[in-house]
C-alpha cells in the first residue's frame, strides 16, 4: 500500500499550527506560511530538488518540539535554556524523517542571528541557508502577522527588511524576501488562501506502507502528542507499542501490522486542538469541558481523513472512544457499526487510560486494570474476547512498558 506522505505532513502542519497558538499565541496558519516563504525564497535562490522538499517540511514543522521543552521547563528540566532545547529537539525529530544528510541544522539554527545573538552563537556565514531562510519567514511572520498586511505596505516591509539586515536577518535572506514578497504573495498567504498556496509548495511525496520513515514520523508525532501534558508522557507511546504486540498476537501481517499501529499512534492527534487546562484538571469535568474533550475524536478524523491510504487507520483512530452498547463518542455507534480493530482500539486505550497515573487517580496493576475492564464488559460497552485476550497477553508486562517495535 502507497501512503501520500505530503498529505499527511500537512496535517501534522495543521495539528502544530494549533498548538504554536495556544503555546506561544503565534497567527493561525503561522506554520504553514513560514513553508511558503521559505520554500519561495529558496526556489529563487535556485536550490536543488533534493533540498526543495526537506527544506519546506522543516519550515512547516520548525517548532514542533514546542510541547516537549515546554514540558521539561514545567518539570525544572533545562531552566534557563528553552530555546536551546526547542532547536535541539526539534532538529533530532526532523532528523528521522530522512533529511538529516539534506537538513542539516535547518531547526536547529533557525534561531540564529546573523551578529552571533542567537542560541548557538552562530553568525553569518555559518548558518546553514535552509536555517537562514526557515528563521527569517518565522520572524517576520511573527512581527508583522503577514496574514492581515496590505499591499500598500510592501514598501514599508521591504524597508524594515533592509533595515535589519546584519542583525535579525542575513543579506541574502534580506535579497530573496525581498524578491518573493510582493501583492501576490502577499494575497496568497491570507488565512481564506494559505491552505492551497502550501498544497502547492509542498512537494509529492509518496511511500509504501513499510516504509521505516511513516514509523519514525508516528514516532515524531507521539512526541508532540504525549508532551502536550505532565500527565500523558507515555500514554499514545505505550498504546501504539500494545497495538503492535496484539497486532503480533493476532496473527497480522506486516502491512496490516502496520496499519494499526499508525492508528494507534495517530489517535489522539485531536488533543493537540485541547487546551491543557482541560487535559490536566485534577478533579471531573463540568459539562462544557466534557464537550470540549469529546470534540478531539473529531478532530482526529478531520486531521487524518483524505490522505491516500489512510482509509482505515482514520476510521480506527477516530472510535477509539465509541463502545458497543451505543454510550461512548462521538457518534454513538454500536457493535454493529464497530470492525474489530475499531473495538480493539477502544479496549487498548481504556486499559492504557486506566492503568496510568492520572490527575484523578492513581497508577494500577494489570490485575486492577481487567477487573474494571470486565465490569465495563458486563455493561455492554467493550468486547468481551478482546479484554479476555489483554488478560492473558498482557498480564506479563504489568507495572512495565511495552518496549517500542524494531522496525
Amino acid at each position: 500500500m502507497i501512503i501520500r506522505m505530503d498529505k499527511l505532513i500537512k496535517a501534522i502542519g495543521a495539528a502544530l499550527d494549533l498548538v504554536e497558538g495556544e503555546l506561544l499565541g503565534a497567527t493561525t496558519y503561522h506554520g504553514k506560511r513560514v513553508a511558503v516563504l521559505a520554500a519561495a525564497m529558496g526556489q529563487r535562490l535556485g536550490i536543488g530538488r533534493e533540498t526543495t522538499l526537506p527544506l519546506t517540511v522543516c519550515a512547516l514543522f520548525h517548532d514542533n518540539a514546542l510541547t516537549e521543552y515546554i514540558l521539561s521547563e514545567r518539570l525544572g528540566e533545562g531552566q534557563g535554556q528553552m530555546m536551546r532545547l526547542h532547536c535541539e529537539y526539534g532538529q533530532r525529530n526532523v532528523d528521522s524523517l530522512m533529511f538529516k544528510e539534506n537538513a542539516a541544522g535547518f531547526v536547529l539554527y533557525h534561531h540564529e542571528r546573523p551578529n552571533g545573538e542567537g542560541p548557538f552563537g552562530k553568525q553569518e556565514g555559518e548558518i546553514p541557508l535552509g536555517a537562514e531562510l526557515i528563521g527569517a519567514a518565522d520572524s517576520f511572520d511573527v512581527i508583522h502577522q503577514l496574514e492581515q498586511v496590505q499591499p500598500e505596505e510592501l514598501p514599508k516591509l521591504h524597508q524594515e527588511l533592509w533595515d535589519n539586515m546584519g542583525t535579525i536577518y542575513t543579506r541574502r535572506a534580506v535579497l530573496a524576501m525581498m524578491s518573493v514578497l510582493n501583492e501576490d504573495m502577499l494575497r496568497s498567504l491570507r488565512n481564506d488562501r494559505i491552505k492551497e498556496t502550501a498544497g502547492n509548495y509542498i512537494p509529492a511525496w509518496s511511500i509504501s506502507l513499510k516504509d521505516h520513515v511513516l514509523f519514525n514520523l508516528a514516532q515524531f508525532v507521539i512526541r508532540i502528542i504525549d508532551y502536550k501534558s505532565v500527565f500523558t508522557r507515555k500514554h499514545t507511546s505505550q498504546i501504539a507499542n500494545k497495538a503492535w504486540l496484539l497486532g503480533g498476537h493476532y496473527g497480522y501481517g506486516p502491512g496490516l501490522r502496520a496499519q494499526f499501529y499508525l492508528a494507534a499512534a495517530l489517535h489522539d492527534i485531536g488533543k493537540l486542538a485541547i487546551p491543557p487546562a482541560i487535559l490536566e484538571k485534577p478533579g471531573p469535568l463540568d459539562k462544557e469541558e466534557f464537550e470540549i474533550i469529546k470534540s478531539h475524536s473529531v478532530k482526529t478524523r478531520e486531521f487524518l481523513e483524505g490522505i491516500d491510504g489512510f482509509e482505515h487507520i482514520s476510521e480506527w483512530a477516530a472510535n477509539h472512544h465509541e463502545k458497543l452498547n451505543g454510550s461512548g463518542y462521538p457518534a454513538g455507534k454500536r457493535a454493529e457499526d464497530l470492525d474489530f480493530n475499531s473495538r480493539l482500539l477502544a479496549c487498548i486505550d481504556i486499559y492504557q487510560a486506566v492503568s496510568e497515573e492520572r490527575p484523578y487517580h492513581p497508577g494500577r496493576d494489570h490485575q486492577t486494570t481487567i477487573k474494571i475492564m470486565y465490569e465495563m464488559v458486563d455493561k455492554g460497552e467493550l468486547d468481551r474476547d478482546i479484554v479476555r485476550d489483554f488478560d492473558r497477553v498482557l498480564a506479563e508486562w504489568s507495572g512495565r512498558d511495552v518496549p517500542p517495535p524494531e522496525f
